[in-house]
């Protein structure tokens, strides 16, 4: 999925010296954004004062979204360079195309993990016809520097492990959960994971003490940590938990997001992870010339333009409070 705000502005993201080293209960508040004609999704990540959860950097909530009378998802070509897009379903469906040739429709709880390395571009719609809900997230996971130049690649893993306990069952997209761990690849030590409770739950689900962590709320109310959470909302835990404590009277989704907190300094302009200025315009003019980002075949539109670069100059930071 694209970041299609046309005022982009770089995020400074990455490195350890603003990580938050013990356990806390930090809500998180979205911004509502446009993506394409009629859908608006929360942006949890890049947020104000909490730009990553160990190397994920980017977290959109959509839907639940009638879109029967709708055209749905309808996102034009767009580069990727430094990072891995992960896209997830509890509804509907998305058509996936992008230039290494991959055409995949991913379905609820199936794995759609792209892998951009130094360059690729993709697009992404509800495919026609198309059910009548929408409901999912997106997500992007940096690439450290060892791994960003990497050649683009696509995945599909329509089968997940799982982890049950009493009124759990969490589906593990990428990482290691409890004993479980996703063949999705992955270049830093991360875990995400849809945590699905049925009502009257009272669980503690295992994490790593040198993670940090953060849960989506997807659908109904549940407790975590105490914290009540409601759709749409996100709250940061911080690292040193050995367990997490969870609850729900009622049928609840969330979706558990983790990982050692990323060491490196990044830039984030539009869809582009890098480590300089000179990098995130040798991306825009790439683009916009039509070279090294391939094309997406059999989309019925025309790519998207990069949005212009700001007069400042773009610098790597580390995290920002």
């Amino acid at each position: 999925m694209s970041n299609l705000d046309r005022e982009a502005v770089p995020s400074p993201c990455g490195g350890r010296g603003f990580v938050v080293t013990e356990p806390v209960r930090e809500l998180l508040s979205p911004r509502n954004v446009k993506l394409g004609e009629s859908t608006e999704v929360r942006r949890l990540l890049p947020n104000l004062g909490r730009r990553m959860v160990g190397a994920w950097c980017f977290v959109d909530h959509y839907g639940p979204d009638d879109i029967a009378d709708e055209p749905g998802m309808q996102v034009p070509p767009h580069p990727h360079m430094g990072l891995q897009t992960v896209s997830w379903l509890h509804e509907g469906e998305v058509l996936h195309r992008d230039s290494t040739g991959s055409l995949q429709t991913i379905r609820p709880r199936q794995l759609g993990l792209m892998t951009s390395g130094r360059a690729i571009s993709h697009s992404e719609e509800s495919p026609r016809p198309h059910a009548r809900l929408l409901h999912g997230a997106q997500l992007w996971v940096a690439l450290p520097d060892a791994h960003r130049h990497t050649d683009p690649h696509f995945e599909f893993h329509a089968e997940l492990p799982r982890v049950t306990a009493p009124g759990l069952a969490a589906t593990v997209l990428l990482g290691t959960l409890d004993t479980a761990t996703s063949p999705g690849t992955t270049y830093t030590p991360l875990v995400g994971a849809d945590l699905a409770l049925t009502g009257s739950t009272d669980v503690r689900l295992p994490l790593e003490r040198d993670f940090e962590y953060a849960v989506l709320a997807m659908s109904g109310e549940a407790h975590v940590d105490g914290v009540p959470l409601v759709p749409g909302s996100m709250l940061y835990l911080g690292c040193g938990r050995d367990e997490l404590p969870l609850r729900a009277d009622s049928d609840a989704g969330l979706m558990l997001l983790g990982g050692e907190p990323f060491e490196e300094e990044l830039i984030m302009f539009w869809n582009w992870i890098g480590r300089s200025q000179k990098e995130i315009v040798q991306a825009r003019r790439d683009w916009m010339e039509g070279t090294r980002f391939g094309e997406v075949k059999g989309y019925d539109g025309a790519p998207l333009p990069a949005p212009a670069l700001p007069a400042v100059r773009l610098k790597p930071r580390g995290r920002t409070r």
